[in-house]
């Protein structure tokens, strides 16, 4: 049972990071925080991704791309465009790595205001920190595992980051319902979403980009907006204003 709690941990906290951080903070910026609390989920979001670790900065650049140029051949990872689900990472991964290492020719409304620490960007980035991750996830298994099919498991924890996004960048394109149209294909995977914190409602956020709850109908909760919530009522955050509106 330990490594199945470790591996939930370890797939929720990633994703809080992804959901949160990356793209309802770095990528949209549906609220505001201080210079220090950036810092320190700067550093949650290194230590939940772990191996997987993916730049706020260059996540953020590459999904206002996404938003700006959805199943066109200029979106950095769209279905419409690839031949498969591997094809569509590896063209990712290569879009991401040229906005991470500032090779990519990028318009600088895409950068306005993406938050950048050159610190944990580079540390997060050197394959030995990401091996180093890995040994830990493989010794945590070594010690606790319990049968052989929990290795299983383990190639998911290297991968985290990336296993979030192709889950919703592909499938969330290919599968689901609508509750709006769209000028895209963007699919609401999920009704229920125990899965991606709200990531799944795809086509909702594709409507309603701005906005932090990406729930709109009686059934569609959103596990990260209570949390978005919360923080806002605490301080950490500042939500902006008609960001809990009602739609449906």
């Amino acid at each position: 049972m330990i490594i199945l709690y470790f591996f939930l941990a370890h797939w929720y906290l990633s994703l809080f990071a992804q959901t949160f951080f990356l793209h309802r903070y770095a990528a949209h910026q549906m609220f505001t925080m201080s210079r220090t609390w950036e810092k320190v989920f700067y550093v949650m979001t290194f230590i939940f991704q772990g191996s997987s670790y993916l730049s706020p900065y260059a996540y953020g650049v590459m999904h206002r791309l996404h938003h700006a140029y959805a199943d066109t051949d200029k979106d950095p990872h769209s279905p419409s465009y690839s031949k498969n689900l591997f094809d569509m990472m590896w063209k990712t991964k290569n879009i991401y790595n040229d906005i991470l290492n500032h090779r990519a020719n990028i318009d600088a409304k895409f950068t306005k205001g993406v938050p950048y620490w050159r610190f944990i960007e580079k540390i997060g980035d050197i394959w030995a920190v990401r091996i180093g991750w890995g040994v830990l996830y493989t010794l945590v298994y070594m010690e606790f595992a319990t049968a052989w099919w929990m290795y299983l498991l383990l190639p998911i924890h290297y991968l985290m980051g990336p296993v979030h996004g192709a889950i919703i960048n592909w499938f969330a394109h290919k599968f689901g319902y609508v509750n709006f149209k769209v000028s895209d294909t963007a699919k609401n995977l999920l009704p229920f979403d125990f899965l991606m914190m709200g990531e799944s409602y795809h086509n909702n956020h594709h409507k309603l980009g701005g906005r932090a709850n990406f729930g709109v109908k009686w059934h569609e909760f959103d596990p990260t907006y209570p949390v978005i919530k919360l923080f806002n009522l605490l301080g950490v955050i500042k939500l902006k204003l008609n960001n809990d509106l009602n739609y449906m």
